[in-house]
């Protein structure tokens, strides 16, 4: 069973932050963290020039990159539809923990972030029965769920480990 848990909530509400900090507090337990990010239809990790760009514009549906540090895989969607998260937690390698960016219309279970800054305000948790905690950088009123301080990591990644049933190691 792979242990997932979600950051979500709209643009400029703090998901990446929160998502690296957690990265980090998670690892520094001891746990092995993979994370997933949803990002715009249109980003791109590759550039103009490059030799794998080049592959990709020659038509390759995917691309591997790979040296002694790092390697990488680029699937060119083409003609086909976005995969589920789903289809792609199911190509990550075995990790104690999938932490999942954005993705709010998934069914796993996730922390909404809010900040005063976000461009939109209204509240995911109202909708969505999978967002079992708030994360916010203000006072939140009338919520029924856990409320964090956006900056409160260590109790968030807490919640998260009881969440998800990873059981802290013993020191």
């Amino acid at each position: 069973m792979r242990r997932v848990f979600g950051i979500t909530g709209w643009k400029n509400s703090g998901k990446t932050t929160l998502t690296e900090k957690l990265v980090t507090e998670l690892v520094a337990r001891g746990w092995t963290v993979s994370t997933v990010k949803h990002a715009h239809h249109d980003f791109d990790i590759d550039k103009p020039g490059a030799d794998s760009f080049r592959h990709r514009q020659a038509g390759a549906t995917e691309v591997a990159i790979v040296s002694g540090r790092r390697w990488a895989l680029m699937h060119e969607l083409r003609d086909e539809s976005e995969p589920a998260l789903d289809d792609i937690l199911a190509r990550l390698s075995p990790s104690d923990i999938v932490l999942v960016e954005g993705y709010k219309r998934e069914a796993h279970r996730k922390i909404e972030a809010r900040r005063l800054e976000a461009k939109d305000r209204t509240p995911l948790s109202a909708n969505d029965p999978n967002i079992v905690a708030v994360a916010a950088d203000f006072t939140v009123e009338g919520e029924d769920l856990p409320v964090f301080d956006l900056d409160d990591t260590k109790s968030i990644a807490d919640f998260v480990e009881r969440s998800t049933g990873l059981v802290p190691r013993a020191k």
